[in-house]
């Protein structure tokens, strides 16, 4: 039975869901195709009619996980600044909350996936490099600075405080420490930076 283009894109988008997820919850190796086909209530053989590979599915996946953050980062300070809140601030506490640390496959790609990025090819490292650079220059339009530089500089200082404390906040086992490293990296986003050394 031929499917009609609509139903392929429409397949198509469940395969990039639910790898997202997948991906984010048990690694890039830790879920092979067939099983991910499955859970996107596909066959297996019909992989390969959306994408060469699986390395080309995992490009996509983690494009469509950074896009899908920041969009909600998006949302997140319109939100606040609808209701005459800190838009950075509110980032900041949604990503350094329980709730994100313990939903992995819906949060952030770097954190759940970032060491393992590193290892991948260069379709993903791509993806992943474009991600993290429109993040980068989403936070940059939100830190206080006065020039573009110093900006650039806080957003990105920033964002590997966010990523690098969810990582930490994940990886341990004690629920006291990890609570106690999403609190304190929380305040110390909340400090003024640091004056340039002269």
């Amino acid at each position: 039975m031929k499917v009609s283009k609509e139903q392929m894109a429409e397949n198509r988008e469940r395969i990039l869901d639910a790898a997202a997820q997948l991906f984010r919850e048990k690694g890039f190796d830790g879920i092979g195709v067939a099983d991910l086909m499955k859970s996107a209530g596909l066959t297996h053989g019909g992989f390969y009619g959306h994408f060469a590979s699986k390395d080309e599915l995992m490009a996509q996946a983690s494009a469509r996980a950074l896009q899908r953050l920041q969009a909600a980062w998006s949302a997140i300070a319109r939100e606040a600044a609808a209701h005459g809140q800190e838009p950075l601030a509110a980032i900041e506490a949604a990503y350094l909350s329980p709730r994100h640390r313990d939903a992995p496959g819906q949060g952030c790609l770097l954190a759940a996936l970032g060491s393992d990025t590193a290892r991948q090819g260069p379709a993903v490292r791509r993806a992943v490099t474009e991600g993290v650079r429109a993040q980068v220059d989403g936070l940059a339009g939100l830190v206080p600075g006065r020039t573009k530089a110093a900006k650039r500089q806080r957003a990105l200082a920033d964002y590997a405080s966010l990523v690098g404390a969810m990582v930490l906040a994940r990886a341990v086992d004690d629920p006291a420490l990890s609570d106690e490293i999403l609190h304190a990296a929380a305040a110390a986003l909340r400090l003024p930076a640091a004056a340039p050394a002269q």
